[in-house]
């Protein structure tokens, strides 16, 4: 009936099986981890820059390069303590002089309270606003706005913005990044020249 050579072959196979899979083998070597020496490559071959690539958030806009502006360590307390002050910004207004003024944002439709010391961006963004942006320094247009109502300085101040020509600050174009509000207007932001 049953062949006893059959069944002694499979239960051979069977406990070769068995011993196969709880028998330990050679283990295989893990590789060495190269990551930080490719990433210690790739940033050696990068130039390195303190001016960000726009509408890149991540980089933290600049920050980089206000404080190579600032000199060098103990400086900043040697002009503190030496008297001397330095050139006054927009935004260099006392507590009891600070003034506020109605701003659309036609885009997020909202008429909102600014505060004249400080930048339009900055104030855009405490509203929860996502609003565009990359160096924070008036050095390039990711930030550029229009207000409708005429010409920007007329409506604003800019606190050392270096990109708009005349003309276009005529056609009502502002850097909200380094825009300081001075009287009521509509802007629509995102929009450059």
């Amino acid at each position: 009936m049953v062949d006893a050579f059959s069944v002694s072959i499979g239960a051979l196979l069977t406990l070769t099986a068995v011993a196969l899979h709880y028998a330990r083998g050679t283990e295989r070597p893990a590789s060495e981890d190269i990551a930080e020496e490719v990433l210690e490559r790739r940033a050696a071959t990068v130039p390195e820059t303190d001016f960000p690539e726009p509408m890149n958030r991540a980089i933290g806009g600049g920050g980089g390069a206000a404080a190579a502006v600032g000199g060098a360590e103990g400086a900043e307390g040697e002009l503190e303590e030496g008297g001397e002050e330095q050139a006054a910004g927009p935004g260099d207004i006392p507590e009891d002089e600070i003034e506020y003024y109605e701003v659309e944002f036609v885009k997020q439709g909202e008429t909102i309270e600014l505060a004249n010391n400080e930048p339009i961006l900055d104030q855009g963004e405490d509203q929860g606003w996502d609003l565009p942006y990359a160096c924070r320094q008036g050095q390039c247009v990711s930030c550029g706005g229009r207000i409708t109502d005429g010409p920007s300085e007329d409506y604003v101040e800019h606190d050392n913005q270096q990109m708009l020509d005349e003309n276009e600050l005529d056609e009502g174009y502002t850097l909200t990044c380094v825009a300081y509000p001075r009287g009521e207007f509509s802007i629509e932001t995102d929009e450059t020249p």
